[in-house]
């Protein structure tokens, strides 16, 4: 099987592995990924295994290179929806209602893989503390402009950070009920709520 990333691809061939990275995401987020062989991948995405070797040259490497693609291409999202808003709160709001809209696809199924598969949980971990570190300096910025109150933005970061993780571990849920997406949405009114100036 040939070793796609150790060489550079064609165009046509970079072009259908975006293709396959986009679907493999949608079908991953629908239906988790640990149980999919790549026959069955194959077959869902009406390709050859060849094909999907496109993505990467083994079932666990496709699996964190898709994993990769979903939390890069969410955070483009989230963050050109959170600078497209020009109020220092509203633009807190929207980063984390964002997020939100982001992990809504993600089934039960996803997040139980992603859990049970180290590579792809360390890559919503890192993703995570990005988050958090861009809530931090959105509070930053925030307090700077006198939209939010006077606060530590590195405490509020910090603890967000916290909420976050978790939230990634699947703590809240254990405890709330509420899936990852309910729980961002929860996050972004508790925070933006107690920090408005008043």
């Amino acid at each position: 099987m040939p070793r796609t990333s150790t060489r550079v691809l064609p165009a046509r061939s970079r072009e259908r592995r975006d293709a396959l990275l986009d679907q493999l995401t949608d079908l991953y987020l629908a239906e988790g990924f640990l149980r999919l062989g790549m026959g069955d991948l194959a077959e869902r995405l009406s390709c050859s295994r060849s094909t999907l070797y496109l993505v990467a040259p083994s079932k666990e490497q496709i699996i964190t290179a898709v994993v990769r693609h979903y939390f890069k291409r969410a955070a483009a999202r989230i963050n050109r929806h959170a600078d497209a808003v020009e109020d220092a709160a509203g633009r807190l709001h929207a980063y984390l209602d964002a997020v939100a809209e982001e992990l809504a696809p993600a089934t039960d199924a996803f997040y139980s893989d992603l859990a049970d598969f180290a590579p792809a949980a360390e890559i919503y971990q890192a993703n995570t503390e990005m988050a958090a570190q861009r809530v931090h300096d959105l509070v930053a910025d925030g307090v700077s402009a006198g939209a939010l109150r006077q606060v530590d933005a590195r405490f509020v970061g910090a603890a967000v950070a916290e909420v976050m993780t978790s939230i990634q571990s699947g703590r809240i849920e254990a405890a709330t009920g509420l899936n990852d997406a309910a729980a961002y949405r929860a996050l972004a009114d508790l925070v933006v709520t107690s920090l408005l100036a008043r």
